[in-house]
């Protein structure tokens, strides 16, 4: 593909794929927010629902790279990743809306379909991230990491800051009913059925030629093995880097709804704003930050993202005290500043981290790439959450961001080890 076309003419098709992520853009803050809530209105212990946090992570951990690495193996007249797509996601949008109905029965009903919906939404992830690089060249991942970033950051947007307050709303609907704490998450549902539809209408996967075909077929076992054997390491230390990074992001994540309730006292609708402020910055900057990695490389994007991170979680860490003579809406509104100040160099970090896999990576090779960025991802995700909890069972809420500022710091020091991955490379041969 000539590097002279630009990313202009894979602007389009990209945005179409965004919409896959979209739907996990809308779900998962939704999911981190207010499932706590739900779990914390039979469970006292902040490190049990900490744990129980992680039922997600736990089945992302072997459920993304397998299928992922299924995905990169199949063979259908509508390509390979669409299939996972269209039969998971509307089961997705099905259970992820019956989870504040769940919630209202007993812990034992709310458990069964978060574990229920974590397997199908789990398992549709990898096939969903792998058709960008299925289908951009490996030169323009990072700008379309950036499109699609912003997809995911529109859709934490509507749900955050849209869909959220709705949680307020005390009224009854026809077959929904009672919409008091209920009501984002069906509507959630609704919107994810719709991003379903669009894919089905407007994607078509490329097709592989005969030698990518006869690449793909290398048993699933022996291609990870081939991935750890590499002489260069910086894969490794890629994927190290980012276990640490969402340990630290994995470990503020899910209590900052509790957070913002408990200490910030807000109202349980305007408590996932101070994600939804992450969300504006990811819709904002996703496409800047990828083309700024571009210019400037992508390591030091993100090795530069993770000391500014560092730094506003060590003021967070310090919030509640240097904030303490101002009025409750003053301590608001610093904290969402913060966030937002968060997100701008957390999406930078994201933009630009899977990209610098997918270098990497051939054809055949794509969705296990995939795969081992959620295995150490979501493995950080296991972890962290247990941690922290217990960090605020003891310590209470300011440790978390002290643990994030040491996971960053940690992070950016293991990335200075990378040595490919940047855009420029590889441009002698065919895209990936």
């Amino acid at each position: 593909m000539s590097k002279k076309k630009g990313f202009g003419p894979y602007l389009g098709i990209t945005f179409l794929i965004g919409f896959g992520f979209f739907t996990m853009g809308l779900m998962d803050p939704l999911y981190d927010n207010y499932v706590t809530i739900f779990l914390s209105r039979y469970i006292q212990k902040m490190s049990l629902v900490g744990f129980l946090m992680t039922i997600d992570n736990i089945l992302a951990i072997f459920l993304i790279p397998i299928v992922s690495a299924w995905s990169d193996r199949t063979h259908t007249r509508i390509g390979r990743r669409m299939p996972y797509i269209l039969v998971l996601l509307p089961l997705t949008a099905l259970l992820f809306g019956a989870i504040p109905y769940a919630a209202g029965v007993s812990l034992a009903v709310l458990l069964t379909t978060l574990i229920l919906l974590n397997v199908t939404k789990q398992s549709v992830r990898g096939p969903i991230v792998a058709l960008m690089p299925d289908t951009i060249p490996a030169d323009y991942r990072s700008e379309a990491n950036g499109v699609i970033n912003t997809m995911g950051g529109i859709a934490s947007i509507v749900g955050t800051v849209g869909l959220a307050r709705l949680m307020d709303l005390d009224t009854v609907l026809p077959l929904l009913g009672a919409t008091k704490d209920r009501l984002p998450f069906p509507l959630a549902g609704i919107f994810v059925v719709l991003a379903v539809i669009l894919l089905a209408i407007f994607i078509r996967e490329k097709k592989q030629d005969a030698s990518e075909e006869q690449e793909q077929k290398a048993p699933i076992l022996e291609s990870f093995r081939n991935v750890a054997a590499q002489k260069d390491k910086s894969a490794l230390y890629i994927l190290i880097s980012l276990f640490l990074w969402f340990m630290g992001y994995q470990g503020v994540l899910p209590f900052i709804g509790k957070y913002s309730v408990d200490v910030l006292k807000t109202s349980t609708g305007t408590a996932a704003l101070a994600s939804g402020m992450v969300g504006i910055a990811y819709a904002i900057f996703a496409i800047p930050s990828g083309y700024v990695a571009h210019r400037i490389g992508r390591k030091k994007t993100i090795r530069a993202s993770l000391l500014v991170i560092s730094i506003l979680t060590a003021i967070l860490f310090v919030h509640p005290w240097i904030t303490a003579g101002l009025s409750g809406s003053l301590k608001l509104g610093t904290f969402w500043a913060i966030m937002f100040l968060f997100g701008i160099f957390w999406v930078s970090i994201i933009t630009n981290s899977f990209p610098m896999l997918w270098q990497m990576a051939e054809w055949g090779t794509i969705g296990i790439y995939t795969g081992l960025y959620y295995t150490a991802s979501q493995a950080a995700a296991i972890l962290a959450p247990i941690l922290t909890g217990l960090i605020i069972d003891i310590f209470g809420y300011p440790g978390i961001f002290l643990f994030c500022t040491i996971c960053m710091l940690c992070a950016r020091f293991v990335m200075g080890k990378v040595t490919k991955g940047e855009p420029m490379e590889n441009l002698s041969s065919e895209e990936k």
